[in-house]
């Protein structure tokens, strides 16, 4: 009988309805060009979710320092909440960013070849598993992304707002986007509030620069937005830290896979996925995560070789 884990792979290999292109080796780069390539998902419904990310801060911004902070006669008011906001903002699309051109952890494709599976001095009766959609060995807890076109490692789920697979490299990238959205949405909601009730008591005339019902309706829009994401950037945050915590991805979870790898403790998780010990690095997009691989967790360059057959490989014992 087999384990759910191996009928989750059946589940991933079988694609008989599928038109697949056949497997070639990729063409070979340099490491210089490896490296320097900047990873970006060409996907239109991705890049149209990104850009309206993109706007909707943008939109909020506006609407911050022309309708609520300039007009404000109280100059600390608008300086300290200007610089509040302003700071959250630009972390919020710093993160956004990283998460969207940040190689999530992708799987060298077309690496089936017999060269590489001896290069992985595996032990006899062990088994490896090909996708046979991007022709590469699937290393544990990696998964296919149709839109990606690639096997991720550690795959939680493909998010079309930050146009990326969240995977290993750059889970921090997108745990950092949704709780600094969350916290400029909830900073929005409060100035609004404080807004409304300062044009209550005062002129409405005198509380903005706009009409009062051009002033009305932009303040409005912004407080539906705010609380719409609000909402939903904390509970994306909070799933996040949970399957951080529990060392089990979205997609690991939602296939009821059973844990074949051994799981790390809630605190050592959090310092894996965020690169190191806890410091001022983890609330920071620009700091590099400094967490090493294993050497049995790297993956090596695939040597030259024919794309294997097989989707489900088994090392033969020596005779």
């Amino acid at each position: 009988m087999k384990s759910p884990v191996h009928r989750c792979r059946d589940v991933e290999r079988q694609a008989s309805n599928l038109q697949l292109d056949p497997c070639v080796p990729p063409p070979r780069l340099n490491d210089r060009d490896d490296t320097s390539a900047m990873w970006f998902v060409r996907d239109a419904c991705g890049i149209v979710c990104a850009v309206i990310t993109w706007f909707l801060v943008f939109y909020a911004e506006f609407v911050v320092l022309f309708v609520m902070l300039l007009p404000s006669k109280n100059l600390t008011y608008s300086i300290l909440n200007g610089v509040v906001f302003n700071g959250l903002a630009f972390l919020a699309l710093a993160s956004h960013f990283r998460a969207m051109c940040t190689d999530p952890g992708a799987v060298p494709k077309g690496n089936a070849t017999k060269e590489f599976i001896e290069s992985l001095q595996l032990k006899p009766g062990q088994v490896v598993y090909k996708c046979p959609k991007c022709c590469s060995i699937k290393p544990d807890r990696a998964h296919h992304c149709s839109v990606c076109k690639r096997c991720i490692r550690k795959m939680d789920h493909h998010c079309p707002w930050v146009n990326n697979c969240v995977g290993e490299s750059n889970q921090k990238y997108f745990v950092l986007f949704t709780m600094y959205i969350a916290l400029i949405s909830l900073h929005c909601l409060m100035m609004v509030v404080f807004h409304f009730l300062y044009c209550f008591e005062d002129d409405w005339t005198k509380c903005s620069s706009f009409s009062p019902p051009a002033t009305v309706i932009l303040l409005i829009l912004l407080c539906f937005e705010g609380l719409l994401f609000l909402i939903f950037t904390s509970v994306m945050f909070g799933t996040q830290v949970h399957s951080i915590c529990t060392d089990e991805t979205g997609i690991e979870r939602l296939k009821g896979e059973n844990a074949t790898w051994e799981k790390l403790s809630c605190w050592e998780a959090m310092k894996a996925a965020f690169g190191g010990p806890l410091s001022l690095s983890w609330l920071n997009p620009f700091a590099e995560l400094s967490c090493k691989r294993t050497p049995s967790e790297q993956v090596p360059p695939a040597p030259p070789g024919d794309i294997i057959e097989e989707d489900v490989i088994e090392i033969p014992f020596e005779r």
